[in-house]
């Protein structure tokens, strides 16, 4: 991925002649706004037993997103692989530090230090959600819902940081990096960019997550909890709501 340690106003100008690019795929942009909703969601709901369902069905979809997002790391567009962001420590370091002195190096993708992040939060994801449908199935006893519970809030504090990063980049470079998630896009040169938006797998992900939603919601027994949790959720679940 190309680089630049240009100054911030010599970035600007180079962007402004390179002119905006498709980088981010529907399928990236469908798995990251889904990601955070139902890691929200998920969140939201872990407290209370009468939306236990829709917490484990939260959890059920992220897993399935990353599995999906690794995939697409492997044989995706050029900026959704692993292999055209992720750097390693040195290089995340090198970038910070460059950051600190105001001659940020601009990447059309995933800086270092954001793809460090990305990493870890799918990790963390992973965790989160075998750990989460252990402890549905109440195996591992109460050690397995401590570890459920740490690993959320480790991945809380990475989002922390992943949003300062956001911050601090679009200040950085003068880019919303939100709105490019948004629309796909951002500047930089052809030969950077995705090449092809992939609209049908980023429409067939979206449709088989609200159909899996749509199915459990038909299952649970209320409409929104349902039982929804073993027995030992339910011993100590009904001063939740």
């Amino acid at each position: 991925m190309n680089t630049t340690s240009a100054s911030p106003a010599e970035s600007r100008a180079a962007e402004a002649a390179q002119g905006k690019v498709l980088v981010w795929d529907l399928p990236v942009r469908v798995f990251h706004w889904l990601m955070v909703l139902c890691f929200s969601g998920a969140w939201l709901t872990a407290e209370s037993e009468r939306w236990r369902q829709v917490h484990v069905t939260l959890g059920y979809t992220m897993a399935a997103l990353v599995v999906f997002r690794v995939l697409w790391g492997l044989v995706g567009t050029r900026p959704a692989r692993f292999s055209s962001f992720v750097r390693g420590p040195a290089r995340a370091a090198r970038y910070v530090a460059s950051v600190v002195r105001g001659s940020a190096e601009r990447h059309t993708g995933h800086n270092p230090a954001g793809a460090l992040a990305i990493v870890a939060l799918l990790v963390l994801a992973i965790g989160v959600t075998a750990s989460g449908w252990a402890n549905f199935n109440e195996i591992g006893g109460h050690s397995m819902e401590e570890v459920h519970e740490a690993a959320a809030n480790i991945m809380i504090a990475l989002i922390g940081v992943h949003l300062l990063g956001v911050v601090v980049g679009s200040w950085a470079h003068r880019e919303n990096l939100v709105r490019a998630m948004v629309t796909g896009r951002k500047a930089g040169k052809a030969q950077e960019g995705a090449g092809r938006a992939w609209r049908g797998l980023g429409i067939a992900l979206l449709a088989a997550v609200l159909g899996f939603w749509a199915l459990q919601w038909q299952a649970a027994p209320d409409g929104a909890g349902g039982a929804g949790g073993n027995a030992a959720h339910r011993t100590h679940g009904d001063d939740d709501d």
